[in-house]
């Protein structure tokens, strides 16, 4: 009597010898999304989807957590690339805060992964993880300041504070991207718009400011 054949057993996946470091953290983005924060993941199950042994995650991270704040700034570099690219391509204030709000809302919608990344750990995340979030924030900021500055000189028109003014307009945003995500893709355009205009506002504030400072009372009323 013969014996039966074995059945059939699926093959454990195939561990991969070499791994790389931006290898691992595009394992991990491959498991997260809108309603997956990074903060859940962990060191085996990013191992696993990698195709390694969790031993071999070590050789590129110190754990788990290090993995994730390093996401988060793989997060921030490539939100900072699009946005500049978008402002680069307006030359008038008005122009450049409609062109990084468009682009801010699109790649939200866009299922980037990265920006999901960046509204969820800066709300939900650890304190590590805010303080990333944060530590890129700041860089937005700074960049936006520079090309505010920028414009408001081949604009002739000050800024009072200009690195104030960026601190508001980039949390005002993100703060607004992060509701968005709960929000369906049809409230968009007036999300947009409402965006834009808060902007405007905070910049035409800014600008009344540095006018004032200018020009104080004193010296209008006696030109009166």
């Amino acid at each position: 009597m013969t014996a039966d054949p074995a059945p059939d057993v699926d093959p454990a996946p195939a561990r991969r010898i070499a791994i790389t470091r931006d290898d691992l953290l595009d394992a991990a983005l491959r498991l997260i999304g809108p309603h997956r924060s990074v903060s859940s993941l962990s060191l085996r199950e990013v191992a696993r989807e990698a195709g390694i042994a969790p031993n071999s995650f070590y050789r590129h991270f110190r754990d788990i957590d290090e993995l994730k704040v390093a996401l988060i700034d793989r997060a921030g570099q490539s939100l900072r690339t699009i946005i500049r690219e978008a402002r680069l391509r307006a030359n008038v204030p008005r122009g450049v805060v409609r062109a990084s709000v468009e682009t801010f809302m699109s790649q939200l919608r866009a299922d980037d992964r990265l920006l999901h990344v960046l509204m969820r750990e800066g709300t939900v995340g650890s304190d590590a993880f805010k303080q990333a979030v944060d530590r890129e924030l700041r860089f937005f900021e700074e960049e936006l300041q520079a090309d505010l500055v920028r414009l408001a000189a081949l604009q002739n028109a000050p800024l009072a504070q200009p690195g104030l003014v960026a601190r508001a307009i980039t949390r005002l945003v993100f703060a607004m991207g992060a509701s968005a995500l709960d929000l369906p893709p049809d409230r968009d355009a007036r999300l947009v718009d409402e965006i834009s205009a808060m902007v405007q506002m905070i910049i035409l504030g800014a600008r009344a400011a540095a006018a004032s400072a200018a020009d104080p009372v004193g010296t209008r009323a006696s030109k009166g």
